[in-house]
Formats: structure tokens, sequence, C-alpha cells
């Protein structure tokens, strides 16, 4: 198991298998949740959750000027993954994707 890894100020979580880490880094993996001007919702946090409820890996993406520099994403997505109970494992610019954390 590897430890949880810094980037960019954004908590990755370390433990995921290479599996998943190559599928959230694969750019065909589809973007099923956009972060809009209201920011995290409770509606965003719902479909993210139903959404790993049927699959393992989720694309999250905030629209452009949402968030702003890496302290504003890094807080947006770890606080998205606390919220539904998720793992991060890629994160790149205002693109997340998150990890049910079953394998």
């Amino acid at each position: 198991m590897r430890d949880p890894i810094s980037k960019g100020g954004i908590l990755i979580s370390g433990d995921a298998p290479e599996s998943i880490l190559r599928r959230a880094k694969d750019r065909s993996l589809a973007v099923t949740i956009r972060i809009g001007k209201e920011g995290i919702t409770d509606s965003v946090v719902s479909e993210l959750s139903d959404q790993l409820g049927k699959r393992r890996l989720v694309k999250a993406k905030a629209n452009r000027g949402m968030l702003n520099g890496s302290y504003e994403r890094s807080e947006a997505f770890t606080a998205l993954a606390d919220a539904t109970g998720s793992r991060l494992v890629h994160s790149r610019g205002n693109t997340a994707v998150f990890w049910s954390g079953s394998r």
C-alpha cells in the first residue's frame, strides 16, 4: 500500500491499485459530473454518490473559472471525496477522478 501523494496541494489516495490509476489517467474516461457556478452543491454530491454506486471510477470537471488555483481545487476535490466516501485517485487542472474504493 502506498502513502497518499500530494500533487499541487491536492492529496491523492496512494492505496489505489495500478489498474485503477491507469484507467483514471486514460483520456477516454468521460467526464460525467460537472461542477457549475454554484460549486459543490448537495445535488453534485448526490450525483457523484449515485454514479460511484454504479461504477468504480467517476470523472468530474469544474467549469472554467470555478476553481482558481491549486488551493481551491484541493479544498473542493477533497471535500467532494469526503462527502461521498470516495477516494481522489487522479487530478489534473480542473478535472478529478474519484474511485469508489471497491476493487
